[in-house]
C-alpha cells in the first residue's frame, strides 16, 4: 500500500496476537522528516468541514496541524461562519462554502471554490464539524475531483461515514492515499454493522483498511496493509468533545511536513495520547479540554525528538 511507505525494521507492525506496541523507543527508530527552512518548506495543510453550528472541529484540527509543525494552514467552512473562523484562528486563510438554510455545507461548487487551495495542499483533512450526509458526500466527490492524485487525504467524522456511499470514481481516487480516523461507532457504520464490541475493533479496522485501501486509526489501534500497531499511552480523559479533531489535525500536520500517511497517524495518535497524560498531572484524569490537548502537542513532540 502506497500510504504505508518504508517502515524501519524496529517499527514494523505486528499481528492480532502480537501487535507492535508504540513506545518512544519505536518512534525514535521511525524519525519524522527534519523541520527546516521557512513555512513554505514545512507544507500546507487544508481542513474542510465546519457547518454553521459546529465550526469548532475545524478550529481544533487546524490549530493541531500547526502545533505539529505544519508551515501554513487553509480552512474551508460554511460561508456564514468563514469570517468568524478566520478571526478565531488568525494563522489560517479561510474560504466560505455553499450552505443550505440550516447552515449545513452542501458541497455545491466546492471543487471550484477550493481549486487553488487543493492544488497547493500537502495534505487534506475533510469531515470535522460537518453535519449532513448528502452534503458531505457531494463535498468529498467535488474536492477529490480537483485534488492532485498524490495528495494524501484524511477522513474524519462525517467524512468517514459517507465513504461507503461515494461513487466508484471517488472511491478509486482515494485508495492507497487515504487515512480514516473513526471512533468505534463510526467504524461499525462504515462496515454496515449496528455496533462493534471492543474485541471486534481490530478485526473491523483490518476489514475497513482492506475494503477502502486505507490506513485506519480507531481507539488505541492503527492498522495498515494487514499490520497492527497499538498506542501504549493515554487515559480516559481523552474521551472528550473535540479530541478526535485534535488527532486528525495532528496527523494532518505531520502529513504536510512530509511524513507518510501511516507514520503520520502512528505518531499523531501517540503524541495526542501523551499530551493527555501531561494534562492528567495538572487537571486530573478527566476535565481537561481538547483545546488544551492541542496546546500540549509541541512539548510532547519535542520530548520525542520530533521537533
Amino acid at each position: 500500500m502506497r500510504a504505508v511507505g518504508e517502515v524501519p525494521e524496529g517499527a514494523v507492525g505486528g499481528t492480532r496476537r502480537a501487535p507492535r506496541l508504540v513506545t518512544p523507543h519505536v518512534l525514535e527508530q521511525w524519525p519524522l522528516p527534519e523541520p527546516s527552512g521557512s513555512k513554505y518548506s514545512r507544507g500546507q495543510a487544508l481542513v474542510v468541514g465546519g457547518a454553521r453550528s459546529t465550526p469548532g472541529g475545524v478550529l481544533l484540527a487546524g490549530q493541531s496541524a500547526l502545533r505539529m509543525g505544519s508551515g501554513r494552514l487553509s480552512v474551508a467552512v460554511a460561508e456564514s461562519v468563514a469570517r468568524h473562523v478566520a478571526v478565531a484562528l488568525p494563522e489560517c486563510g479561510a474560504t466560505g462554502l455553499a450552505e443550505d438554510g440550516r447552515g449545513s455545507v452542501t458541497g455545491v461548487g466546492a471543487g471550484a471554490a477550493l481549486a487553488r487551495e487543493l492544488a497547493r495542499a500537502d495534505g487534506l483533512l475533510l469531515g470535522p464539524g460537518l453535519d449532513d450526509a448528502d452534503g458531505t458526500a457531494r463535498l468529498l466527490a467535488e474536492v477529490v475531483q480537483e485534488l492532485p492524485a498524490d495528495t494524501p487525504v484524511i477522513l474524519d467524522a462525517y467524512g468517514v461515514t459517507v465513504l461507503p456511499d461515494v461513487g466508484a470514481d471517488t472511491s478509486r481516487a482515494l485508495r492507497d492515499r487515504l487515512v480514516v480516523t473513526p471512533n468505534t461507532a463510526e467504524l461499525a457504520f462504515l462496515l454496515g454493522e449496528d455496533e462493534l464490541d471492543a474485541e471486534d475493533v481490530v478485526a473491523g479496522a483490518l476489514e475497513a483498511s482492506r475494503r477502502f485501501g486505507a490506513v485506519v486509526g480507531c481507539d488505541t489501534w492503527v492498522v495498515a496493509d494487514r499490520r497492527i500497531w497499538q498506542i501504549t499511552t493515554g487515559d480516559t480523559g481523552l474521551g472528550t468533545s473535540g479530541s478526535g479533531d485534535v488527532v486528525a489535525g495532528a496527523t494532518l500536520g505531520l502529513l504536510s511536513r512530509g511524513a507518510t500517511p501511516l507514520q503520520a497517524l502512528v505518531w499523531g495518535k501517540y503524541v495526542h495520547a501523551a499530551a493527555g497524560d501531561d494534562l492528567v498531572m495538572t487537571h486530573g484524569r478527566v476535565g481537561y479540554l481538547a483545546s488544551e490537548l492541542a496546546g500540549h502537542l509541541p512539548r510532547v513532540l519535542r520530548s520525542l525528538r520530533g521537533n
